[in-house]
């Protein structure tokens, strides 16, 4: 097959022309609608695992679909291209990029990462790297991050050093204490540390990091570059990526920036060196054309995720101060409810207002013996299966492996377990009552997590 016709100097020549779309200010009434796929019989607080996408960006994900499936030719040789053109200058205007030839669209913020780690892997293999040089993360660096740095950077010959995060934290100040300390360790010796992977807002527990000023330690520190794994940041908190300085930034577009599912971008400075040296892991007949290029086109697939982000943009601005605004109320009312949790069970926040975006940690009662990931995950079913509560569990697993003690609820057990509640447009304060209410009944049936475990089988995280 011939190449994809190239892009961001036609953008708009011969797309698909976009339906009508509303420019009214958003009602509750409208919310509701956008929202009604949702299954109304669950207390959804988890926005921040898969996201939300409102009716009418489905919609136009839809037309695109049906687009495609019309006539593939004629859009693969006359739409595709244009109108992805349009999803990358979008997100340059978001994210405060240069221009759309900074921002490649990829599936999600893990592809991002393999693009990063599969580099850093060849500059190990051809010698510009020595064996041993170091990679530098945080302990709560996403999983799927962890495992593409050990799956490509570590085989190929990179030393991993972690930074091991506080949790509970009580300031960005305690964060910075600990990067500085862990990047000290990775420099020990004289060695080079040749990449630092930053969360902007770490997964689980969700903390927002002081993420400018940890760049700054690393470029004066000398370390060669610098990604940022924004993977839950744009729409939950404002992106300039130029102020922030890294050398690569990535995040999802389908969790807090009302995108179907999958869509993300990765932006590289253009003029960066090495942005001509990136390539996607699914060759196909555009490699060599630059990455915009090449995440543009592996080959025959659905692209329309890709293909609707002005359609998110114009569901945002339909809201009186546009996402800014989304993010601020989001803000406001996840520490509303959160706090609101915390007194009910007499616990306490993970983190203070100002490191939360539009999530929160919350801890749970002491009395539920949540001592593994395992039983994280039982509550985690048990809250799904009989209460209808959609909500991540974490286990501090952290301060056990540190020997440091965990902190007390009010009634002096020590907290292991926290809720990761989210709140997005469509949440309402029933939903976090439900959840309330569920832990109360937990406890006041007297339940304990070692009553689920396997018979027999030890603790695991």
């Amino acid at each position: 097959m011939a190449s994809a016709p190239h892009g961001d100097a036609a953008e708009v020549r011969n797309a698909a022309p976009p339906a009508k779309r509303a420019s009214a200010p958003i009602t509750e009434a409208d919310i509701r609608a956008e929202f009604a796929h949702h299954d109304g019989s669950v207390a959804r607080v988890n926005n921040g695992t898969f996201g939300c996408c409102p009716a009418s960006v489905l919609a136009a994900r839809a037309r695109w679909q049906r687009l495609f499936l019309s006539q593939p030719d004629a859009f693969y040789f006359d739409s595709l291209q244009p109108g992805l053109a349009r999803s990358r200058a979008a997100v340059a205007a978001a994210v405060g990029a240069c221009d759309a030839s900074e921002v490649s669209l990829v599936d999600n913020a893990t592809t991002a990462a393999a693009i990063i780690m599969q580099h850093v892997a060849w500059s190990f293999a051809e010698g510009v790297f020595a064996r041993g040089d170091v990679v530098l993360m945080l302990h709560y660096t996403y999983s799927s991050v962890k495992n593409s740095i050990h799956a490509y950077v570590v085989r190929a010959g990179a030393t991993v050093v972690e930074v091991p995060l506080p949790f509970p934290v009580a300031s960005p100040g305690a964060v910075v204490a600990e990067f500085r300390t862990a990047l000290a360790l990775a420099k020990a010796g004289g060695r080079s540390v040749r990449l630092a992977v930053i969360d902007h807002i770490t997964s689980m527990p969700s903390v927002l990091l002081p993420v400018k000023e940890l760049v700054a330690i690393c470029r004066e520190e000398g370390v060669d570059k610098v990604f940022v794994d924004g993977a839950h940041a744009i729409g939950q908190v404002p992106i300039d990526v130029r102020d922030i300085g890294a050398d690569f930034y990535t995040s999802n577009l389908h969790k807090w920036f009302f995108c179907p599912s999958a869509v993300a971008f990765l932006h590289i400075r253009k003029d960066d060196p090495v942005a001509k040296q990136l390539h996607h892991p699914v060759v196909s007949s555009e490699y060599g054309n630059g990455l915009p290029m090449e995440s543009a086109w592996i080959g025959v697939r659905d692209y329309s995720a890709q293909l609707v982000v002005p359609d998110a943009v114009d569901f945002m601005s339909r809201f009186e101060g546009g996402v800014e605004a989304i993010s601020r109320r989001n803000h406001d009312k996840v520490i509303e409810m959160g706090t609101m949790l915390a007194e009910a069970w007499g616990t306490f926040l993970g983190s203070p207002p100002e490191m939360c975006g539009s999530m929160a940690m919350v801890g749970l009662p002491g009395c539920l013996a949540i001592e593994s990931g395992g039983d994280a995950m039982r509550v985690r079913d048990m809250l799904r299966n009989e209460f209808k509560v959609e909500v991540p569990i974490f286990h501090n697993s952290r301060s056990v492996e540190e020997g440091q003690e965990l902190a007390k609820d009010a009634k002096g057990d020590q907290v292991s377990g926290y809720v990761r509640i989210s709140h997005q447009v469509y949440n309402v304060r029933e939903e976090y009552e439900t959840l309330r209410d569920a832990v109360h009944k937990l406890v006041l049936d007297g339940f304990s997590c070692s009553k689920m475990r396997p018979s027999g089988k030890a603790l695991s995280n």
